[in-house]
C-alpha cells in the first residue's frame, strides 16, 4: 500500500512540474467526455465514446472524437479484456498566426488490450492501443500505453467510499520519427453513484516535444 500511495504521490508531483515548465506556453481548454460499455453476454462488450474537446471553456471547437468497438473478456472476472475498434476524428486546427482555422478528418482503426488488477482498495489499470489512422491522405500507426490509478477514500474496514482519487499517464509513440508523439498527466476527483455511473473532474496536461495545453475534464462513465 505505501509504494502506491508513493506511486500516486509521484503522479501528482510530476504532474505540477509538467505543468509549471510548460506555463507559458499553455492555454486551458475543455473536454466533455462521455464513456460508455454495454454488456452484450459474459464474454462480449459494446464499447462507445463521445469527446468533446474545446480550446476554451466550451465554445472554441478543438476536435470532436466518436470511437466504437467490440470487446471480449478473456477471464472470468472481466480484468482481461481486448477491443477491436474504430473512430472518427473531426479536428479544427489554427492556421499559424492567424485567426483562421482548417478542418482535418480522421478515421482510425484500433486494437487494443486491457488489463486490471487491485492492491488492498487501489485499482491499477493498464491498456495497450495499436492504431492505424488515416488523417486525410497521410497514412500513420501510433502505439500508446495508458497506466491508471483509482484510490477510493476508505470509511471504515468493511466500507469504501464512493469518492475516490483518479490518476493516469497516458504515453503516444509513433512508429516513424519523430518517435515521441505525446504524454497525457491527469489527475481528478471522482464520485461512484451506481455500478451503472460514475463522473469525474480533473485536470489533464497534454505536452509535446516543444509545448503543452492543459484541460479540464469532465468525464462520464455509464455500463448497461
Amino acid at each position: 500500500m505505501k509504494i502506491i500511495l508513493r506511486s500516486f504521490s509521484f503522479a501528482f508531483l510530476t504532474f505540477f512540474i509538467t505543468f509549471n515548465s510548460h506555463s507559458q506556453e499553455s492555454d486551458l481548454g475543455n473536454w466533455l467526455i462521455y464513456i460508455g460499455s454495454k454488456k452484450i453476454n459474459s464474454k462480449w462488450n459494446l464499447h462507445h465514446e463521445v469527446q468533446y474537446r474545446n480550446y476554451d471553456a466550451i465554445s472554441d471547437l478543438e476536435q470532436l472524437l466518436l470511437r466504437t468497438g467490440v470487446g471480449y473478456n478473456l477471464s472470468e472476472n472481466n480484468n482481461n479484456n481486448i477491443l477491436l475498434g474504430y473512430g472518427y476524428i473531426l479536428s479544427e486546427n489554427y492556421v499559424a498566426n492567424s485567426d483562421d482555422k482548417i478542418a482535418v478528418n480522421e478515421h482510425r482503426i484500433f486494437q487494443q488490450f486491457t488489463t486490471k488488477q487491485k492492491i488492498g482498495v487501489v485499482g491499477l489499470s493498464h491498456r495497450y492501443r495499436f492504431e492505424q489512422r488515416f488523417v486525410e491522405r497521410d497514412y500513420k500507426m501510433r502505439f500508446r500505453y495508458f497506466l491508471g490509478l483509482k484510490v477510493p477514500f476508505k470509511k471504515t474496514e468493511d466500507d469504501v467510499s464512493p469518492l475516490y482519487l483518479s490518476a493516469y499517464n497516458e504515453i503516444f509513440l509513433n512508429t516513424k520519427s519523430s518517435i515521441f508523439d505525446r504524454n497525457r498527466l491527469y489527475g481528478g476527483l471522482g464520485y461512484t453513484f451506481s455500478k451503472q455511473l460514475r463522473l469525474e473532474l480533473g485536470y489533464m496536461n497534454q505536452f509535446f516535444e516543444t509545448s503543452g495545453r492543459d484541460q479540464i475534464n469532465i468525464i462520464a462513465f455509464v455500463n448497461f
